[in-house]
């Protein structure tokens, strides 16, 4: 397995570059905030062809209102290690897990955007007792996300043809990182509200996210998230993941969804109420799908308000 060069991910910054070892892999984490056991702890997750970086507003914001923040390179991305299996809900849940108590705490709350959201479903599903909150970014309840897909045409159309694309071997990978990357600034760009394109920030996240994805390995693990996404719908495992995460959450629960998010839609995040009766839904206007770039500070404000009412 090659060895990605820490600078690519490692950015100074007021935070701490950490390796966890955690459900048998190495992950890179980021750290902020007090670390005592009395200091809750937030995991941040990322979403497709990201890193941790993207949530760098929040990392900082959070920690300094007090909570042990921890910004994670999922399975695959970044400097964590790149497995050649385990992308499936289950594995990526006991991820989260086994960094929770790798940490040294018995529960957190989750915030995820995109992929990472998902996870934050799973976990929340699946090991119930380590989870005291969720907040989402674009993120619906995985079986809302796949009844919207089939039912609602928009949603299909946003959706599918990606879904579709990254089906096939090698060529999207090589989509991904070809030209140094410029695909992963054009899904950026396309899924973006009208404002954020034209700023300095959007092409300081188009250029780190252009570098990351070029690390060895990370195309290909962040298209197995997809590829498992989309194949396990045909298939056993696919039925007993749904089955396993049909339930209904007691945890507090928000989401955040930027209204002209053309990726997610909100009619999509409406239905995630089946799952989280007590589901707080912020919109936030010409917004696009990247929430937590676009309008940082309301995000952290949002994720504050909700973190301080979590028991």
């Amino acid at each position: 397995m090659a060895t990605p060069d820490p600078s690519t991910v490692r950015y100074p910054g007021p935070w701490r570059h950490l390796d966890v070892r955690a459900n048998g892999i190495r992950f890179h984490v980021v750290e902020a905030g007090p670390t005592s056991p009395d200091a809750p702890l937030v995991v941040l997750l990322h979403g497709f062809a990201d890193i941790w970086w993207s949530w760098r507003h929040q990392l900082t914001g959070l920690a300094d209102a007090g909570f042990h923040t921890i910004a994670v390179d999922l399975r695959g991305y970044g400097d964590s290690d790149k497995p050649p299996r385990g992308y499936d809900g289950w594995t990526l849940a006991g991820d989260i897990t086994g960094l929770i108590r790798a940490m040294g705490h018995t529960n957190a709350a989750l915030v995820g955007h995109a992929d990472g959201g998902l996870v934050c479903w799973a976990v929340a599903a699946l090991h119930p007792r380590l989870v005291r909150s969720i907040a989402l970014v674009s993120s619906p309840h995985p079986i809302a996300l796949r009844r919207q897909t089939i039912r609602n045409s928009g949603q299909r159309s946003a959706l599918l043809p990606y879904f579709l694309r990254y089906q096939v071997p090698l060529r999207p990978e090589a989509k991904l990182t070809l030209s140094g990357g410029a695909e992963v600034e054009r899904l950026l760009r396309e899924r973006s509200g009208p404002a954020w394109p034209e700023t300095d920030d959007f092409r300081d996240v188009a250029k780190t996210l252009r570098s990351a994805i070029q690390i060895p390995g990370a195309a290909h693990s962040a298209l197995e998230y997809q590829r498992w996404a989309f194949r396990s719908q045909f298939r056993a495992e696919g039925r007993r993941f749904r089955k396993a995460v049909d339930v209904r959450t007691g945890v507090p629960a928000l989401h955040i969804h930027g209204d002209a998010d053309p990726y997610v839609l909100t009619e999509t995040v409406r239905h995630d109420a089946a799952w989280a009766p007590a589901m707080d839904l912020r919109s936030l206007p010409g917004v696009g799908h990247f929430a937590h770039q676009e309008a940082p500070d309301e995000v952290c404000r949002l994720l504050l308000e909700h973190l301080t009412l979590t028991p």
